[in-house]
């Protein structure tokens, strides 16, 4: 049995849950997620929580039985208290705004970079070198913050670019001078 798939999911006050066709949608307070599940798995569902049980002891629904079970506790995380991630923007001149529904960011290029914000999903900037991407569906948020980074990743020799606030980049040396 999974150690993560056998635990129970529970329902918050104020989440809606719905399951149809093996369709399951959750709303709550910040918004609405649906997501197709696979048929080797059963959902039992009570008032206050989700039990995610497999059907067979194949080996892909093994598998499919822990993923499933964190697929929805995402959902329920997400539309209650959503998700976010930081990114940290190093190098001399790098900077990022938001304007109206784009992210302009300046990254040493020849043109600035604008990036439309996603439907469901909200950026901060702070200091013009912090960003903070925030929503309710945790999928989107990481792919945001990934195709965000993905405009000037940081390079190790002086550590400039995009990158994720709590990553560490490792640090190669220069050239040396000769002898």
């Amino acid at each position: 049995m999974s150690r993560i798939g056998k635990l129970p999911i529970e329902i918050p006050k104020g989440v809606k849950l719905t399951f149809n066709d093996s369709v399951i949608s959750v709303q709550g307070p910040n918004g609405k997620l649906n997501r197709q599940i696979m048929t080797c798995v059963t959902l039992n569902i009570s008032e206050t929580s989700i039990l995610v049980t497999r059907n067979d002891d194949n080996t892909s629904t093994r598998a499919a039985h822990g993923l499933t079970r964190t697929l929805i506790n995402n959902m329920v995380i997400g539309v209650t208290k959503g998700f976010q991630t930081d990114l940290e923007i190093n190098g001399v001149g790098y900077r990022a705004e938001v304007k109206g529904k784009d992210l302009v960011l300046s990254l040493g290029y020849s043109h600035p970079v604008n990036f439309p914000i996603p439907e469901g999903i909200a950026i901060d900037v702070e200091k013009m070198t912090k960003l903070a991407v925030k929503g309710f569906d945790k999928e989107l948020v990481g792919q945001t913050a990934a195709k965000i980074r993905s405009f000037r990743e940081p390079e190790p020799y002086k550590g400039k670019g995009i990158k994720y606030a709590n990553e560490t980049i490792l640090r190669k040396a220069g050239k040396t001078g000769k002898k």
